[in-house]
């Protein structure tokens, strides 16, 4: 927002974060040597503000200070005031978000944090109202006491900052003593088992997340265990969700959270994260349930995407705001009235008594549409129609209401490309297109990879984002791990061995970049970027699963296609490593949990000989696609000199004769070959 005439040095940045910030009367510095230096010179404490373009309460405290006046005219004079955008720098907000959740207990944006002109933290806190208000102290009365202690009292200043970073230290050096068992993955069940909502699925109360992850794991665990309740929670969840606000029944999609239990009022902020994680989710669901409901939302949730968050270059936006015209959720809420203009009495009373649609609103006087409590077939009776018909009805309604909303303001898109969140994309639609038989799925996915491909890589090294024609920031683990599960899902989609080649080479660059010789595991940074205050090790799976998580469970898959124990042995050895992280809370690694699961229970290997378009081999391939097997690994070509470079274990096996020939194997101990591809299916799928 344009507060001031003249521009701070944030104008020369391309993040659509920093860009909302350039004309604060508020001094900014970019992340950079310029900043430090000045803060030494000057002997001035950094006041470093880190947060997001579609963050509310990001909005919020801009609003309120960093467009004030007063506000400026204190940071301008007494600090060197540095803005990060967390998701170009998710190496800075995890070191600093650490900070404050030592500190306070708790973390969250837009994240305020104080430093000596070395970067040490001394303080740390996440929305300061300008004067203190809701039992949180205001902005002005921070900035003035901490600056006073800074000038007064600088060598205890020095003793805080010194401290926290030694316990910052410590923490990224930690290890365990043995590695993690198979009671870790029951702890985590149990965990995930007493939190979870009988009435509207998900876990804990309000605010709820939807946690895409956490289901993975539970339906894991269902296939391994065959345990009936870690299913019924997966499905109470999804089902739950998909009913609740925090789905738009009118353009689809996800958005980021519900601040109630029931997922009723959403925070209406769409994360293409998110959106992803749960188009894996609601697939994986399928492949286990066959619930159409589940393939329904998956292909709904790619639309919008494709739709509303797709470049033209075929890569994927990073988010959507909750406010347009500075209101939360305006572009999404409904009255009464608005929905009978557009449907007429009859349509418009149906659509309201079917997406609870009232006079007093569930948000603010409005409505989120929702189908929480809605009985399609008892409504189907009210109206006489057939649930047939009524579904008929309610899309003719959803496509006018559609079509009006897109009437309305907009809100902002940051349109930065990442590579992580772009790969799981990618993941998502590669693992949609096997298993609905989407080729446009594939197509997506393969346009945004070339993207990827064509743009981040400078010098052959990985970058965090493009935007605006620039490639920016070197790539985190979190980029090259989850890169290489979009190779290796596109692998499992289209079986063409290259992409298990660029797996194999990512991971070689990914294990020279970021692993730690002397405890193992891989550091967040690699050995080539700036040195921050510390080199961290990420394992928490939030929002997102985390860098080490992704990268072991992408190391066994790996192993498991190409025989590579090298690979299996990295990823062993990370179980040791994060021993203590995990047994603290088990649940909170449940993507983590997904890799031992594979270590602990006994996989299968299928190595498939046989040409293109033989019946036989399709038939297996087919039946493989379109089963929930986290299990079981296929490696298939027409010979095997094909394999001999990417899984030199399966060059030694030989087809018999010409025909189609497969070896079923359990932890790389074969049985004998067989052409009865019906047999093997059966034995592996049914």
């Amino acid at each position: 927002m344009k507060t001031n005439q003249k521009p701070n040095r944030l104008i020369a940045e391309k993040s659509p974060y920093l860009l909302q910030h350039a004309y604060n009367p508020v001094n900014w510095y970019p992340w950079g040597e310029e900043a430090f230096a000045k803060a030494k010179k000057e002997n001035k404490p950094i006041f470093l503000s880190i947060g997001y373009s579609t963050c509310h309460w990001c909005h919020v405290m801009a609003h309120e200070s960093f467009e004030d006046e007063e506000v400026a005219a204190i940071l301008n004079e007494k600090y060197i005031s540095i803005k990060v955008d967390r998701e170009e720098r998710p190496d800075i907000d995890s070191i600093y978000m650490r900070v404050c959740q030592m500190l306070t207990g708790h973390g969250g944006w837009p994240l305020s944090v104080f430093l000596t002109p070395e970067g040490k933290p001394f303080y740390a806190g996440t929305y300061f109202p300008k004067h203190s208000r809701y039992g949180r102290p205001g902005f002005i009365d921070v900035l003035t006491q901490l600056y006073d202690k800074y000038k007064e009292n600088p060598s205890e200043i020095t003793r805080v900052a010194e401290q926290i970073t030694k316990e910052l230290e410590q923490s990224a050096h930690a290890s365990g003593t043995e590695r993690l068992s198979l009671e870790s993955i029951e702890k985590a069940y149990r965990q995930l088992s007493n939190s979870f909502d009988a009435v509207y699925g998900g876990f804990g109360g309000a605010p709820k997340f939807p946690i895409p992850h956490m289901l993975m794991f539970l339906m894991r665990y269902y296939q391994w265990k065959r345990d009936e309740r870690a299913l019924m929670m997966v499905e109470k969840t999804l089902n739950g969700m998909a009913n609740g606000g925090i789905y738009d029944h009118i353009g689809y999609g996800f958005v980021r959270y519900s601040t109630d239990a029931m997922w009723l009022v959403p925070h209406f902020e769409k994360m293409l994260y998110d959106n992803a994680l749960l188009v894996i989710a609601y697939t994986e669901a399928y492949q286990l349930t066959k619930n159409e409901r589940y393939k329904e939302i998956a292909e709904q949730i790619i639309e919008f995407v494709k739709r509303e968050m797709t470049s033209d270059d075929g890569a994927f936006y990073s988010a959507i705001d909750a406010d347009s015209e500075g209101v939360e959720g305006k572009y999404y809420v409904w009255t009464p009235d608005e929905v009978m203009n557009v449907l007429g009495t009859e349509l418009g009373e149906l659509y309201c008594d079917v997406y609870d649609i009232t006079e007093e609103g569930n948000f603010e006087g409005k409505n989120v549409p929702n189908l929480i409590h809605t009985r399609m077939d008892r409504i189907a009776r009210r109206y006489r129609l057939t649930e047939e018909e009524l579904c008929e009805k309610l899309k003719e309604a959803r496509q006018k209401l559609f079509a009006e909303r897109s009437l309305r303001v907009y809100p902002h898109v940051d349109d930065k490309i990442l590579t992580a969140w772009n790969a799981l994309m990618i993941a998502a639609l590669a693992k949609a297109a096997k298993v609905y038989e989407r080729r446009d799925y594939l197509q997506m996915a393969k346009q945004a990879l070339s993207f990827i491909q064509t743009n981040l890589f400078q010098d052959g090294r990985l970058m965090v984002r493009y935007r605006d024609g620039e490639a920016k920031h070197l790539g985190i683990i979190d980029d090259y791990a989850y890169l290489i599960w979009a190779y290796i899902e596109m692998y499992e989609a289209t079986l063409e061995l290259s992409y298990l080649q660029k797996a194999k080479t990512c991971t070689e660059q990914m294990i020279d970049l970021f692993w730690d010789k002397e405890y193992g595991a891989f550091f967040m940074t690699g050995s080539d970027a700036e040195a921050l205050i510390v080199r961290e090790k990420e394992i928490y799976d939030g929002a997102l699963p985390s860098g080490n998580s992704v990268a072991a469970v992408q190391l066994i898959r790996l192993a498991k296609l190409t025989g590579d124990f090298a690979l299996l042995e990295k990823a062993e050895t990370m179980y040791k490593v994060f021993q203590r992280q995990v047994e603290t809370y088990e649940s909170g690694h449940t993507f983590f949990l997904q890799g031992l699961s594979l270590l602990e229970a006994q996989t299968v290997e299928v190595v498939l000989f046989g040409k293109q378009g033989d019946e036989k081999r399709e038939y297996l391939i087919q039946q493989w696609q379109h089963t929930f097997a986290p299990d079981v690994f296929l490696l298939a070509a027409e010979h095997p000199a094909d394999v001999a470079d990417i899984a030199p274990f399966a060059a030694e096996y030989e087809p018999l004769g010409e025909e189609t020939t497969v070896y079923v194997c359990e932890n790389f101990a074969c049985q004998q070959p067989t052409t009865d591809v019906e047999s093997v299916a059966e034995q592996l799928f049914e």
